[in-house]
């Protein structure tokens, strides 16, 4: 059966139904907790949960999508997506409103996980990378972009038009994929039972290949969730600004994402995945270094906290859609799963890095920027090893087929 390749823009809009729902209803949350007559860490847990929620979904979407197609999956996500939305708005309790916000999650995580695995399974290793680097991109614009849509809609409305933007959002998006997102998954795994999926996950964890380019990708993404962090408490606590001065400077690290990501999107296919990682890494090495040599030189700064972020973005948008190719090219017959194992790294281990540099952080920056460096070189470490290991399985195999002639 032919594969009809889904329009990239579709694919984006997919993607941004996660990121845009994570926190858009941010600049509601101090509202929200009293008009539960809750306090501030209860309301905060519906984003702490959400978090947990993308996590613990990309694990099963993966699975789900290699056994019944990736078209039906996402549709179910989306579905959930848009429902979940309704049930938040409209939650008479902050209990409601967190479960409202773990289904939607659920729901959210489902494009981020399948548009890889359908990039993959329409294109070879290195256009997927190239492919990949725009939809990446959407990554960045809706987390940025979403508290703004936030603040207008919570001083305009009220708290429940953030849930019932992403609602419609969602329902859009729902509607166009029905219509033009056609299925490309059509070599289907038998199965999908919970030892089928632990199996299939076992068996991408022990291909070092796959291993080498899921931590690079991981521990690449680690450095910005520890930026975000810790990042607003050296702002406000250790810088002395004010959290609306953190969202302007933000932008820096926003524009440096989507700046790699389209160098990402027009270098992929001409330099290949193995060069652009190389080439990432080594601009997030120049960040790193130029933000370890403000802490030494010159007094803590904004410009020197943000501007030195957006360079590490800028190389992680590089680096990132030919990692996130590398690993879910592995193993095609399996895409879907290796994007969920892949997605559920990031996520987690972009959480425990958050939790630990909050109670690192006291008064000193340095933890942060310790905690970056050590994750830029962690993950280049791991991509080399995904390299060596490529080579070591390439030589075995010529190995063998000279013995066999």
């Amino acid at each position: 059966m032919e594969r009809r390749t889904p329009p990239t823009a579709m694919l984006i809009a997919v993607t941004m139904t996660g990121p845009l729902a994570l926190n858009i209803f941010q600049p509601s949350m101090p509202n929200m907790a009293r008009v539960f007559a809750t306090d501030y860490a209860t309301i905060q847990l519906s984003l702490t949960l959400f978090l947990a929620g993308v996590a613990v979904g990309q694990l099963f979407y993966g699975p789900l999508s290699d056994r019944f197609g990736r078209r039906p999956v996402l549709l179910g996500g989306l579905t959930l997506y848009v429902l979940s939305s309704l049930v938040a708005m409209v939650a008479p309790t902050v209990e409601f409103l967190i479960l409202g916000r773990i289904a939607q999650a659920l729901g959210g995580c489902a494009g981020m996980v399948l548009t890889r695995a359908m990039v993959r399974d329409i294109y070879t290793r290195d256009r997927a990378a190239s492919v990949l680097a725009y939809i990446v991109m959407a990554m960045a614009v809706a987390p940025a972009i979403a508290p703004a849509i936030g603040g207008y809609l919570e001083s305009w409305f009220g708290w429940q038009a953030s849930f019932l933007f992403v609602a419609v959002f969602g329902a859009l998006v729902m509607a166009a994929a029905t219509r033009w997102l056609h299925e490309t998954n059509f070599q289907r795994i038998e199965g999908a039972s919970l030892g089928t999926m632990i199996g299939i996950y076992g068996r991408l964890m022990r291909q070092p290949v796959y291993a080498g380019y899921a931590l690079s990708v991981a521990f690449s993404t680690g450095a910005f969730f520890a930026f975000i962090g810790g990042a607003p408490y050296v702002v406000i606590e250790l810088i002395g600004a004010s959290p609306q001065d953190y969202g302007i400077y933000f932008i820096l690290v926003a524009v440096g994402y989507m700046t790699g990501s389209f160098i990402a999107g027009r270098l992929s296919m001409r330099y290949g995945v193995d060069r652009m990682i190389r080439l990432g890494v080594a601009i997030s090495t120049v960040g790193v270094v130029a933000m370890i040599a403000a802490a030494l030189w010159l007094p803590l700064s904004l410009f020197g906290l943000f501007a030195p972020m957006g360079v590490i973005a800028m190389g992680n948008g590089v680096s990132q859609p030919s990692g996130v190719s590398g690993a879910v090219s592995v193993d095609p017959g399996v895409a879907g799963s290796a994007s969920g194992l892949l997605g559920f790294s990031q996520m987690a281990l972009g959480g425990l890095l958050t939790f630990i540099i909050g109670h690192a952080l006291s008064d000193s920056a340095w933890p942060l920027i310790i905690m970056m460096a050590v994750c830029t070189a962690v993950g280049y470490g791991a991509f080399v090893h995904a390299c060596r290991s490529r080579l070591r399985a390439a030589r075995a195999t010529l190995s063998e087929a000279r013995a066999g002639d």
